[in-house]
């Protein structure tokens, strides 16, 4: 049974690849994505990768109120951060789901981008990353974790909330080991099979390993409030008008759905497994999450993210964050 399951965790890249078949990346300007659609609606695009994290949006899609008079948006799909990362800096989508490490990184390699509403993680109950390992790995706690390799991938949210967890826990930062294991599924597999002691996994995941045995060391919906995902837009079409008018729109069509998702989710059940290709394990049990109406995050969540993210050098240069714009602005006192 638990290589079934196992198998079932690379069900999630398989079909992740199979809905990009038919995306094709879109044809830009300085100001926002060429193209209208039917009566002169403007075209924009939302870039995202499958996550649960965007099913507000996908829900606005189904229910036809992402089509305008003046707009028409359009949720584009990707395979990887960086490749959503790539159409961003190039201009090929206005908004993006994503999370704030990434928006940062993407603000200090010259694309500026604002962040403009939380997704997931207004809560430290809403959408968790945790540690994980198998039942084999003889590990029950955190401190049994010192300087034992654990599967992540670097310069990650995933990364800074284990690196937080473990220090909160009393591990030494010289103790903490890692893994590199880039690819979730791999990292999922190499954990249930005991070829990793242990593993750092996003929400879904989690669920599946807990679902066939796995041991759950820690996840982050407790204490502190770690990780989040956020909508981010390219602030060169934002600064326009039109981009103004746009975040409006999408911001509208956000708050309606997630309302309506709080107040009956299981009605959005079938479309969360199609769009977040949830295994048939978890299909009917994984829960549907509580989305927040659009709000900024605030620097509480945001300035240890960017202090840690600035000691493991992964800035060149320090950012520090404005919670009343959404934007990222460099450190001129550093003399960089």
């Amino acid at each position: 049974m638990r290589a079934k399951i196992v198998r079932l965790a690379l069900v999630f890249v398989l079909i992740g690849a199979t809905l990009l078949s038919g995306c094709q990346a879109p044809g830009t300007d300085t100001e926002g994505t060429e193209g209208t659609g039917t009566g002169g609606a403007r075209r924009v695009v939302v870039g995202t990768m499958v996550t649960e994290d965007l099913l507000p949006l996908w829900a606005a899609e189904q229910d036809g109120i992402l089509t305008g008079d003046d707009f028409i948006v359009e949720i584009q799909v990707f395979q990887s951060a960086q490749e959503l990362s790539t159409a961003i800096a190039a201009g090929e989508i206005d908004f993006a789901m994503t999370d704030p490490l990434v928006a940062a990184n993407l603000t200090a390699g010259g694309t500026p981008v604002t962040l403009e509403w939380v997704t997931l993680g207004a809560t430290p109950a809403q959408g968790r990353f945790g540690i994980m390992a198998s039942p084999e790995s003889g590990i029950t706690s955190l401190k049994d974790l010192a300087g034992v390799p654990i599967g992540v991938g670097s310069n990650t949210m995933l990364e800074y909330v284990m690196d937080s967890v473990l220090i909160d826990a009393g591990v030494p930062v010289n103790q903490i080991k890692k893994e590199e294991i880039k690819k979730i599924p791999v990292r999922y597999e190499m954990m249930a099979s005991n070829q990793v002691a242990a593993a750092v996994l996003p929400a879904t995941m989690l669920y599946l390993g807990e679902s066939s045995g796995m041991v759950l060391i820690a996840d982050d919906t407790k204490g502190k409030n770690l990780s989040q995902s956020v909508m981010v837009s390219r602030s060169a079409f934002t600064e326009t008008p039109e981009g103004q008018e746009a975040l409006a729109f999408v911001k509208q069509a956000w708050d309606t759905s997630a309302a309506q998702i709080n107040k009956n989710p299981e009605s959005y059940r079938a479309l969360l497994v199609e769009k977040c290709s949830l295994p048939d394990p978890i299909a009917d049990s994984y829960p549907v999450s509580d989305y927040p109406l659009a709000q900024r995050p605030g620097a509480e969540t945001l300035d240890p993210l960017l202090a840690w993210m600035e000691e493991k050098g992964y800035l060149e240069q320090p950012l520090s964050y404005d919670p009343k714009t959404g934007e990222f602005r460099k450190d001129e006192t550093t003399g960089n």
